[in-house]
């Protein structure tokens, strides 16, 4: 199908749990996350399950099938059901599968679900130990250019590309802890968020060393929860007379590892920024849009350094400017943009699986003009930025389809 024959995409339902400390919640196993976020984006919708015609569920701690598992519990209608893994980008990854079956004619309602129950304890290397990991490429490039610490590895990862930017444009471990600020604040007005405390600049710079320069307060948690999303035809949404919250998805990209993640050497483009600047160029170029344009955004934040590096993969400034945006305030409230009004996963949380639908949640109620106490003012278009090491990079465009139709 030509790209233009492809037809609308709209997001008109939303929801997503609390998310949680892993095992701080009784009786909260992923069929229980599942059932909750699902029927608040059903309610949300205002249809019955019995109206979705496929699913996409993504996860990436579980057993194969795990998505049947979690939806048999809400209905047995008989569905396609598709269980996607990849990395930290896997909800994100669900709904693009689910907005291509959307435009592409295969279906009018289409399911899309991620969720994750996490261990209490540190995240493990690699369940399989006798056959190739998915990241060795980037390990050995790794190690070649910065060396193995006792830190688990994404810490050594993502801080290492924070150490390469100070190198490069003189970025200092203040900006880092700024962003820590900025987003653990945001997140006091979140009640879903994992974390809804407010610190200092020197409690967050004072806490636990991770990797240098991260420390503890800017680093995101193990998390878990579910966030889903009901996504639609134009022709569904005036059907079910649901213009009023049908938030359309402009474009969706994603971009994979380049020759450059490897070749160059370099620790930021080892974690992605390559494969963000690509997937952002492809978005903005297809909707005619520019960074300027936007006025709210949730973003990649597994670790503080990696929101900074990402302002500049997106075009938000320049190549080496993401430092002056941070001083000039340039990515909260009352500046250029705001950047993870949710809290963003540093304090809202990560379960990796449902991390990409939680953002489209948040984006979805802040251009519905929903969120309260931390609605961005005029917010109209929206920018969502999530990234998987291995590599997966999904950038997304967001605006109301309806805003004449706009609830009040």
């Amino acid at each position: 199908m030509s790209n233009h024959q492809k037809r609308k995409v709209y997001v008109v339902g939303v929801g997503m749990t609390k998310f949680e400390k892993p095992g701080s919640r009784a009786n909260f196993d992923y069929p229980e996350m599942v059932q909750e976020s699902v029927g608040k984006a059903l309610k949300d919708a205002r249809i019955p399950y019995d109206t979705i015609q496929q699913a996409v569920v993504g996860y990436c701690y579980g057993d194969s099938t795990s998505g049947q598992r979690a939806l048999y519990g809400v209905g047995l209608t008989g569905i396609p059901i598709y269980n996607v893994n990849n990395a930290c980008s896997t909800g994100s990854t669900a709904l693009m599968i689910a907005k291509q079956l959307i435009e592409g004619g295969v279906a009018e309602c289409v399911l899309a679900l991620g969720f994750e129950r996490m261990a209490r304890d540190a995240l493990t290397a690699t369940a399989y130990k006798d056959r190739a990991h998915p990241m060795e490429r980037h390990m050995e490039v790794m190690s070649e250019v910065e060396g193995f610490g006792s830190a688990t590895v994404t810490a050594q990862l993502f801080g290492n590309a924070g150490r390469e930017h100070m190198r490069k444009y003189g970025a200092k471990p203040i900006h880092f802890a700024k962003i820590a600020l900025k987003n653990h604040r945001h997140s006091v007005k979140n009640p879903l968020s994992q974390y809804q405390d407010d610190y200092t600049l020197d409690q967050i710079m004072q806490s636990k060393m991770i990797h240098e320069p991260l420390t503890l307060l800017q680093c995101c948690p193990r998390s878990d929860g579910s966030a889903s999303a009901v996504v639609c035809s134009e022709e569904f949404v005036k059907k079910h007379r649901l213009e009023s919250q049908a938030i359309e998805i402009l474009a969706m990209e994603m971009a994979t590892d380049l020759p450059s993640s490897f070749k160059e050497k370099s620790s930021m483009k080892l974690v992605g920024y390559d494969m963000t600047k690509s997937a952002a160029s492809r978005v903005f170029a297809k909707t005619g849009l520019r960074p300027t344009d936007v006025q709210v955004i949730e973003l990649h934040d597994c670790f503080a350094t990696n929101e900074l590096i990402t302002y500049e993969a997106l075009g938000l400034c320049r190549e080496g400017e993401g430092a002056k945006l941070v001083d000039q305030g340039d990515n909260t409230y009352g500046g250029k943009y705001v950047v993870n009004p949710s809290g963003g996963l540093i304090s809202k949380g990560h379960p990796l699986g449902a991390t990409g639908l939680a953002q489209c949640t948040e984006l979805c109620l802040q251009l519905r003009g929903s969120c309260g106490d931390r609605q961005v003012p005029g917010a109209k278009i929206a920018l969502q930025h999530n990234i998987g090491l291995g590599g997966a990079a999904v950038v997304s465009l967001y605006r109301h389809g309806f805003p004449q139709s706009r609830s009040t």
